[in-house]
């Protein structure tokens, strides 16, 4: 899966997300948002990348991305957290509306707001509606996604022993540019 890049600068992803903001402790800048992505990662807060790339990517390579990130720690993922990357899979390859309710109801139906839990909330509040089928459409406000994708890569992160968590994180955000750049 490939995704373009929405915004040509970081200023731009803060003015259209004014979430991020709250959730970036780094101030907002007019550099190019791949440069400040990567200035990010050698900042103090190597955090704040991950939350930048889940805002700077469109919602559904955000889900995907987040599921390749915990793909590669199979072995710190719970037994629910690997059922519930299947059915985020299932909806980034056929992103239909009855996936993205499957996913929804994975996510709320966790007894336990794992990085997994985290990634299916995140398929599932990126289009539609939250509401169950038949009930008044209530769409999702649009930072949802991204602060799920956040909870569930960092979630995923803090399991990671403290010497292999900046590689792990520096991994993660390069291949979140590489689903820009493809």
């Amino acid at each position: 899966m490939s995704a373009r890049l929405r915004f040509a600068t970081a200023q731009e992803l803060f003015d259209a997300f004014p979430t991020a903001l709250e959730d970036i402790g780094a101030a907002p800048s007019d550099r190019p948002s791949l440069d400040y992505l990567r200035d990010l990662v050698s900042s103090p807060t190597p955090e704040d990348a991950i939350t930048f790339c889940a805002y700077l990517l469109p919602r559904r390579a955000a889900v995907w991305w987040g599921h390749q990130c915990l793909s590669h720690l199979p072995d710190l993922l719970t037994p629910q957290d690997h059922e519930l990357l299947q059915v985020v899979e299932g909806w980034v390859r056929e992103p239909e509306e009855d996936q993205r309710y499957a996913a929804l109801d994975a996510g709320m139906a966790a007894p336990a707001k794992t990085p997994g839990a985290w990634l299916a909330l995140g398929a599932g509040w990126s289009g539609g509606s939250m509401a169950p089928p038949g009930m008044a459409p209530v769409p999702p406000p649009p930072f949802l996604t991204a602060r799920a994708v956040n909870a569930g890569v960092l979630g995923g992160l803090a399991r990671v022993a403290i010497k292999q968590r900046a590689a792990i994180l520096s991994a993660c955000v390069t291949m979140g540019v590489r689903l820009t750049e493809s």
